[in-house]
């Protein structure tokens, strides 16, 4: 059973940061492999935000370029969201997602069949 547990959510005010932290446990990593950073809003859509791969691929949503940073430490099985200039509009629940089988994943969430629990950021303005 593939297990994600989110943390390092909280509330910050605009301009701060936060990292985000996704523990996997249950299976080891294959040859090949995506894992992302989603978020959704009240109201909203979930919504890509930065997604990495087997082979160091790393793509962002326009929206957060330049201010968030996504990485991944292989020994830890651990993923990684570090997020900063933080905006009031950043704020949703954050949800990390996994795809062990294939890499070359973009942001659709049909792509990822592993799910995490969500943590809660919150940014003041």
């Amino acid at each position: 059973q593939v297990q994600l547990v989110e943390s390092g959510g909280g509330s910050v005010q605009a301009g701060g940061s936060l990292r985000l932290s996704c523990a996997a446990s249950g299976y080891t990593y294959y040859s090949t492999y995506c894992m992302g950073w989603f978020r959704q809003a009240p109201g909203k859509e979930r919504e890509g935000v930065a997604s990495i791969d087997s082979r160091d691929r790393i793509r962002y949503a326009d929206s957060v370029k330049g201010r968030f940073t996504i990485s991944q430490d292989n020994a830890k099985n651990t993923l990684y969201l570090q997020m900063n200039t933080l905006k009031p509009e950043d704020t949703a629940m954050y949800y990390c997602a996994a795809n062990p089988l294939r890499a070359g994943c973009y942001f659709y969430t049909t792509e990822y069949p592993y799910w995490g629990q969500g943590t809660q950021v919150t940014v003041g303005s």
